[in-house]
C-alpha cells in the first residue's frame, strides 16, 4: 500500500531525560505544530517539495531550533546559514551557504534549483541572489539574539567549538542543560509516492567563519530519489564522511534493504556514539527515525494514523 507520509527534526544531540518544562515544552509545541501543518499540506494535495519547504520554514522562524532565526554564531560572533532542498522523482536540487541576512534559507536554496542552471550557491554571491529575486531579508538583530550571544561567551570562555546547541551553563559547563545539534529537517512522501527532502542549519556554536556543514550538502545532509527522502543531523564532519543520507538509498537500492534496516545502519556505521541522526520515508510511506544521540527532537504521521512526537527513546 502506498501511503502519505512525513517526518521531520529539530536536531539531536546530548539533551537530558531531566530537561526543564520551559526549554521542553516549546520545542515540543513547535514539532507538534510543524507536523500538523505539514500533514494538512499533505491532505490538502500539495507536492512533498512544497510541503518539505513548508514546514522547514516554519523551524526556521521558531527562535528554540538552530536554523534561520535561531541560528547559532560563529566564532566572530555572526551568523551564517546553510540549506538545501532536493525532489526525489527528478533529482533536481538547490542548496545555499554562508547567508547572513536570508530569513528562511530553505526558500532560497529551492529558488537556486528554479531559477540558475546550478545546485550550489553560497556566501556573497547567494546573498546578492536573494536581493536579485526579492526574498526577505532581515538585519542581524533579527538572528541575533540574547540566547546565542551568551551561547558564544560560554564556548569561548572554555576555548571549544560547541557542537551543540547549548544553553549556558557557565558553572558546570559540560552539563549540557539545553543540548542539541542543531539542524532542522523534513521529509515528505505523497500518495502517489513522489519524495522530497529538505534541511537547514546555523551550524556550530563558535564555528570558524566559512565553515561549512553536511546540511547544504546533497547525500551528506539532504538526499531523496525515487525510493526514500533524507533528511540528517548532528556532527557535520562525521555525515559528510559517511555520505550518510545517500547511504540510506544506496543500501536500500543496492542490497535490498528496508527503509527502517537501511536508515539504521547509515547511522551506526556514521561514527562513534553521540554523532548524528535522521529521519527518513520510504516511497511506500514507511518512516525512519533513527539515531546515535541521546535524543533528537522529531515527529511524523502516517496516512493510516500514526503519529509521533518525540525527544528521547520510546521505552
Amino acid at each position: 500500500m502506498v501511503g502519505w507520509a512525513i517526518a521531520l527534526h529539530g536536531g539531536g544531540g546530548d539533551i537530558p531525560i531531566d530537561l526543564p518544562d520551559e526549554l521542553r515544552i516549546p520545542r515540543e509545541t513547535a514539532l507538534r505544530h510543524c507536523l500538523d501543518l505539514g500533514v494538512s499540506a499533505l491532505k490538502s494535495g500539495k507536492h512533498p517539495l512544497d510541503v518539505t519547504e513548508l514546514v522547514v520554514r516554519e523551524l526556521e522562524n521558531h527562535p528554540y531550533f538552530n536554523a534561520g532565526k535561531g541560528s547559532v554564531l560563529t566564532a566572530q560572533g555572526t551568523v551564517e546559514m546553510e540549506a538545501s532542498i532536493m525532489d526525489g522523482k527528478t533529482k533536481r536540487c538547490g542548496a545555499v551557504s554562508g547567508l547572513t541576512t536570508v530569513v528562511n534559507p530553505v526558500s532560497l536554496a529551492r529558488l537556486v534549483m528554479e531559477k540558475t542552471p546550478h545546485i550550489y550557491l553560497a556566501f556573497d554571491a547567494a546573498e546578492a541572489f536573494a536581493r536579485a529575486h526579492g526574498v526577505e531579508t532581515a538585519e542581524s538583530t533579527y538572528f541575533i539574539t540574547p540566547e546565542n550571544i551568551a551561547r558564544l561567551k560560554q564556548a569561548k570562555e572554555f576555548n571549544r567549538v560547541q557542537l551543540d546547541y547549548t544553553a549556558p551553563t557557565p558553572k558546570e559547563p559540560e552539563i549540557r542543560g539545553d543540548s542539541q545539534i542543531g539542524t532542522v529537517g523534513c521529509v515528505a512522501v505523497d500518495s502517489a509516492g513522489n519524495l522530497a527532502a529538505a534541511t537547514s542549519t546555523g551550524g556550530y556554536v563558535n564555528k570558524m567563519a566559512g565553515r561549512i556543514g553536511d546540511s547544504p550538502l546533497i547525500g551528506a545532509g539532504t538526499y531523496a530519489n525515487h525510493l526514500c527522502a533524507v533528511s540528517a543531523t548532528g556532527k557535520g564532519e562525521y555525515i559528510i564522511r559517511a555520505t550518510m543520507a545517500r547511504e540510506v538509498a544506496a543500501l536500500m537500492e543496492y542490497k535490498g534493504l528496508s527503509l527502517s534496516e537501511a536508515a539504521a545502519y547509515a547511522v551506526e556505521q556514521s561514527g562513534p556514539r553521540g554523532t548524528c541522526g535522521l529521519v527518513a520515508v520510504s516511497a511506500n510511506g514507511e518512516v525512519a527515525m533513527p539515531y546515535n544521540t541521546n535524543g533528537m527532537f522529531r515527529a511524523c504521521a502516517t496516512e493510516d494514523g500514526f503519529t509521533e512526537v518525540a525527544i528521547w527513546p520510546k521505552n
